[in-house]
């Protein structure tokens, strides 16, 4: 698969795991606050383009993404308006909901790490955009939402991504095909978090050794 066919495919990923986020900021918005349409679509916008704007100002990408691209408006928008058509059927499929946000921070983690590797970063700098990317918007949803962000929860979450992005930062080092790093990472991704949640697995407690 050629560079350009790759950006076209990452680019897809994009606006889709865009929209999964904004709707997915609106469920929990909704619950969580009860906002007005106002409210919901700013959490909405908060979630979907939150980690890929942090990126972009660490890494000095300017225009942001969703200055340069009103794509990403749209389909945030459309994410929003399909939450509120659909929310009833939608909030009773949390195991599905699981299982798109678990692709999505996958595929952000990609888009994150790409980003980062344009503008020639060291890999492990790269890997850490592509975590941000991944994750920072839920963090923001969260604190306005006056929950505990959701890296300091006691699941895998953050460190999935982190993962996955090595793990793809390694298979582009020993030049394995594009799209099967691709698919290589967003496997891995899911399945560090499915795992996790299933048995209820987490890192270590940080504990003080300071007496």
């Amino acid at each position: 698969m050629s560079f350009a066919t790759a950006m076209t495919i990452l680019y897809a990923l994009e606006l889709l795991g865009t929209a999964f986020f904004a709707a997915s900021g609106t469920i929990v918005a909704n619950e969580k606050s009860k906002p007005d349409w106002f409210g919901a679509t700013f959490i909405g916008f908060i979630t979907a383009i939150g980690g890929g704007s942090l990126r972009d100002v660490l890494l000095g990408s300017y225009p942001l993404s969703w200055v340069a691209d009103p794509n990403l408006i749209y389909v945030i928008i459309f994410g929003i308006v399909f939450t509120s058509i659909f929310y009833n059927p939608l909030t009773r499929m949390r195991r599905t909901l699981f299982i798109f946000d678990s692709i999505g921070i996958a595929m952000f983690t990609i888009l994150g790490t790409e980003k980062a590797l344009m503008y020639h970063v060291a890999p492990p700098i790269a890997a850490i955009m592509g975590m941000f990317t991944a994750v920072m918007g839920g963090v923001m949803r969260d604190v306005l939402t006056n929950e505990t962000p959701v890296i300091f929860r006691k699941e895998i979450y953050a460190t999935a991504c982190l993962a996955g992005a090595t793990v793809y930062l390694l298979l582009l080092y020993m030049h394995v095909n594009r799209d099967a790093a691709i698919a290589i990472c967003v496997t891995i991704v899911f399945l560090i978090r499915y795992v996790a949640v299933k048995f209820r697995l987490s890192l270590p407690h940080f504990k003080s050794t300071i007496k």
